[in-house]
């Protein structure tokens, strides 16, 4: 069987916070992880991963490892930005396709001979943007051009990505719905898993877009949910409005959430807005931090980047959150910030639009966060979820921590 491989390039390894900590392709966009959407556009299982060597040692639920070496001959391999339908492409099984374009550009080869991982590159640039023939094919799906579209294009993306996951869903009926939740716009816009908690006084704004609440997830009463918005396996949502956001499985989102992603198995628990964000996995938020997602003059966001600050163009845009992030009580951040993996900020005053990685303290007043205590934290953050910090992760979280200084 031909094996799918992952591929972060070198755009893809600038995407600041996340890129630390994990490769691009274990990244939700929309309402699932990019390696799960080749996965079905290709009916393939992902075998691996090609990124950068600080990731050796990733190892997360049923993500594959990475790369050591070489990949095997007749693979495929993907590239991580591209983020293709959530529907099987006709050409999947074609052995004679070699290559599948995505809007004009590269987005997945298959391999001829055995390639080292350093000429993975190489051998995308020489496929060439444009080329057509009969070995090649068109792959429906749009590009991850910045860090930052995993936030503006989430309300087209949500749409589409509902619309093509309910119907392979068994879905609870209408009427077990009927008197339990109220409908705001059309009602069979609204789609919920058999397994999942609809608790009474909850309501369901479908007038801009589906939504989608998985099996295990419980909506709490006095909620209200806006599409387009998905809502993931074992979530749970709390008592104010959700819109048009991706909450990934097992998070716990209370307070006012809008055009957000939450990757999965991370808190915001309490009150305090979050717009126009990406939590990570395992952030936690205390009680009462506030994101800002628009300037007072109205104008566009800057953001920082490996390559410095950059304008991205948005009115919208409010803080992207590393892995293992961590805010204080009443915690308050600007307009387009962005919060290092394993940072941990708190106090009074307003950090800086950038916080390092694995940064902790108050203000400008930035200590380092001591390795042995962070995996300690870790540790005992991940098994409130029964989750154990594997001696895999443990070292990946290392090699992040030595890395560090490319984001800094």
């Amino acid at each position: 069987m031909t094996a799918l491989y992952l591929y972060d390039d070198r755009v893809a390894r600038e995407f600041a916070p996340f890129a630390l900590t994990r490769p691009v392709s274990e990244l939700r966009v929309g309402a699932e992880l990019t390696r799960r959407r080749w996965e079905t556009a290709l009916g393939m299982r992902a075998a691996g991963f090609v990124a950068a060597p600080h990731l050796d040692r990733f190892a997360e639920f049923d993500a594959p490892p990475a790369v050591r070496g070489t990949v095997p001959a007749g693979s495929v391999v993907a590239n991580s930005r591209c983020i293709p339908r959530l529907a099987p492409v006709s050409t999947a099984g074609d052995v004679d396709i070699r290559l599948w374009l995505c809007e004009g550009a590269t987005a997945a080869l298959r391999i001829d001979r055995e390639m080292g991982t350093d000429d993975v590159a190489a051998a995308f640039a020489e496929s060439g943007e444009t080329r057509e023939g009969r070995d090649t094919a068109a792959i429906a799906g749009r590009w991850l051009d910045e860090v930052w579209a995993l936030v503006r294009d989430l309300p087209p993306q949500l749409c589409e990505d509902v619309a093509l996951l309910a119907p392979r869903l068994t879905l609870q009926s209408a009427e077990a719905l009927r008197g339990v939740a109220h409908v705001i716009g059309p009602a069979e816009l609204v789609h919920v898993e058999d397994g999942a908690l609809i608790e009474p006084y909850t309501v369901f704004d479908t007038t801009a877009g589906p939504v989608l609440i998985r099996r295990g997830a419980t909506v709490h009463a006095f909620t209200r949910v806006v599409g387009p918005c998905y809502v993931g396996e074992g979530a749970t949502v709390a008592a104010d409005r959700i819109g048009a956001c991706s909450i990934g499985e097992r998070a716990r989102v209370h307070g006012e959430i809008s055009m957000s992603v939450v990757l999965g198995h991370a808190n915001k628990s309490h009150d305090g807005f979050v717009g126009h964000s990406y939590l990570g996995r395992w952030v936690n938020l205390g009680a009462g931090t506030t994101t800002s997602n628009m300037k007072n003059t109205y104008g566009t966001v800057a953001l920082w980047t490996p390559a410095g600050i950059r304008d991205t163009g948005l009115q919208f845009m409010g803080t992207l959150f590393g892995d293992h992030a961590k805010t204080g009580i009443g915690l308050r951040l600007t307009t387009g910030s962005v919060i290092g993996a394993g940072a941990n900020v708190y106090g009074s005053e307003m950090p800086p639009k950038f916080v390092r990685p694995f940064a902790w303290g108050e203000g400008d007043a930035m200590g380092e966060y001591r390795l042995d205590k962070f995996l300690d934290v870790a540790g005992r953050a991940m098994a409130r979820r029964d989750v154990a910090l594997g001696g895999d992760g443990r070292a990946q979280l290392s090699a992040a921590y030595a890395a560090r200084s490319r984001q800094s």
